[in-house]
């Protein structure tokens, strides 16, 4: 006698009350997680926090005990290793005549280096003093209107750059029109249109690599301090080429010096902020956001370090803006960002 087989049970539908709420474009976006897989809990919110720490960190002045502190330090690390090597040179003599000459020697090579670093550090801090008086000469004669007080300006200039034989055809250029200017505006503008435009667009080009490179590893490096001491770096070596476009020296003294003005500028007015001309730049970060917020955070870094070059421009340019147009910040990051991620050919 068979059995009859049980039957199987159908296919169980639910019945939902209402449709789904959540869809691809409104679901919450995957949460990215650290190196060791926990889940990141930042802010999502796009403040380029790289940028801005290592301004504050850069533009910070140092107490007067931390001042003390550190002169004395190096006052007294000085004065040791001074009597250390003279006690360790006499000695030698004493004991072994040729090897103790031979020390003095090296001693006295180290103290030949160590004036002639001291020598181009002064040097630099000259050339940025004097780059200081040639715009400062060049903004009162605008004040003023003072045709001749611009022409002493314009002299200054030229004999400035002299030395420099990519600029020959732009100091050729200026030669020629400048007795056709009859005030200070139309003077200081040939000056601005021809002999700083070429030097406008290698600052520019430094400016670019520079927030390049900061967006790139803002984005790809997951680790906390590798894009702040990235950001640190490409920002010194941005502003030391950009001195040096204009005429200034790389002094480490000097550099420092200068991006220590430029930062504590950017501090003071608030501008290293998202905000003016970096709007473009943040609503593209933010749509960036959605498939990455560190890619975001790379753009709006990126731009911040462009905003730190266009204030260094303004720094160490001899001559202020009157023909030649500001940059743009949105303009740089999308040339820079275009460089990045070149497009494929079809």
């Amino acid at each position: 006698m068979s059995k009859t087989p049980a039957p199987r049970p159908g296919p169980v539908v639910i019945e939902m009350d209402s449709a789904a709420q959540e869809t691809p474009d409104t679901a919450p976006p995957v949460p990215e997680r650290d190196a060791s897989g926990g889940e990141l809990t930042a802010d999502p919110a796009l403040t380029g926090q790289t940028m801005q720490t290592l301004a504050a960190l850069a533009a910070r002045k140092p107490s007067l005990l931390v001042r003390l502190f550190l002169a004395s330090l190096v006052a007294f690390v000085g004065l040791t290793a001074s009597i250390m090597a003279w006690d360790f040179v006499a000695g030698l003599l004493e004991r072994m005549p040729v090897l103790g000459w031979a020390a003095t020697g090296l001693a006295g090579v180290l103290v030949l280096s160590l004036l002639g670093l001291a020598l181009r550090e002064v040097l630099a801090l000259s050339r940025m003093r004097r780059i200081d008086g040639l715009r400062g000469a060049a903004e009162t004669a605008l004040a003023a209107q003072d045709l001749k007080a611009a022409r002493q300006a314009a002299g200054q200039l030229i004999s400035f750059y002299n030395q420099r034989p990519e600029l020959a055809d732009a100091r050729e250029q200026v030669n020629r029109q400048l007795e056709d200017q009859f005030d200070a505006d139309g003077l200081i503008g040939v000056l601005d249109q021809h002999l700083m435009a070429p030097l406008d667009a290698a600052a520019r080009g430094e400016i670019e690599s520079a927030a390049r490179q900061v967006a790139a590893v803002t984005t790809v490096v997951p680790i906390a301090l590798a894009d702040l001491a990235v950001a640190l770096t490409a920002n010194l070596r941005m502003i030391r080429r950009i001195s040096e476009i204009y005429g200034g020296r790389s002094g480490t003294l000097g550099s420092w010096r200068l991006t220590r003005a430029v930062l504590t500028h950017l501090v003071a007015t608030g501008a290293v902020a998202v905000g003016d001309d970096l709007i473009g730049s943040v609503a593209g970060a933010g749509v960036m956001s959605r498939l990455s917020r560190r890619f975001g955070e790379g753009i709006v870094n990126g731009a911040l370090t462009a905003r730190v070059g266009v204030a260094a421009m303004d720094v160490c340019r001899p001559v202020p803006y009157v023909v030649e147009a500001r940059p743009k910040i949105s303009g740089l990051v999308k040339r820079a960002l275009t460089g990045l991620f070149p497009a494929r050919g079809g």
